[in-house]
């Protein structure tokens, strides 16, 4: 064999183990890559599903207000509700109202959002809950029993016991020329601002900002 035929030969050697090394490599990991890939393929369409599940709920609690939404506020707070995940996880919550069968789409929305929800529906059975159960949001009403200020009086008694805990007023009828109480962080009649206010609170919360 021939010096030229000799060097090209051994000119080749470093370009096959190459290969032969990337194909090794690649068939060695390939399991690893696999499982790991699997679970996350499986989280997103998990994540699809809790988003058509979110929309359906949405769309729900709009109806119970009777409330119109356009579908750029709809699709923005869906997306708030998928990237929120993390905040909204293990996160306390207490719901005062009378009427709690209009909020059900709602506690269903952020309680498939991995947060804890307590119902009441007057102050004085909210009291004993919040007095030993720390909460990270206080959702209420305005009118409870024919008590235009019920809820207003609530935040007195949350003062007197020193629950420091932000509030937002969810109600059917609210005017906001009329001004929000300085211990209330948002009052809104829209589900969606709502969604939007707890995100921020939670987020806060997680921040350590509350």
């Amino acid at each position: 064999m021939s010096d030229a035929l000799w060097s090209k030969l051994i000119g080749t050697v470093p370009a096959i183990l190459w290969v032969a090394f990337a194909a090794t490599v690649y068939f060695t990991l390939r399991g690893t890559l696999i499982q790991r890939m699997v679970p996350r393929l499986a989280a997103v369409r998990a994540l699809g599903i809790e988003v058509e599940l979110a929309e359906e709920l949405l769309d729900r609690a709009q109806e119970e207000k009777e409330a119109a939404v356009t579908p750029t506020a709809k699709r923005v707070a869906l997306g708030r509700l998928e990237h929120a995940a993390d905040a909204l996880q293990g996160g306390e919550m207490l719901w005062v109202d009378d009427h709690p069968e209009g909020n059900a789409p709602l506690v269903e929305l952020f309680r498939k959002a991995g947060m804890r929800i307590d119902v009441a529906v007057s102050t004085e059975e909210a009291m004993p809950l919040f007095r030993r159960r720390p909460y990270d949001i206080i959702i209420s009403d305005l009118d409870r029993d024919g008590d235009p200020q019920a809820g207003i009086k609530m935040l007195r008694l949350l003062e007197q016991h020193k629950v420091h805990v932000p509030v937002l007023i969810y109600t059917g009828m609210f005017d906001p020329e009329r001004g929000v109480d300085r211990r209330i962080f948002a009052a809104t009649t829209q589900p969606v601002d709502l969604v939007h206010y707890v995100i921020d609170l939670m987020e806060r919360a997680r921040l350590g900002s509350l």
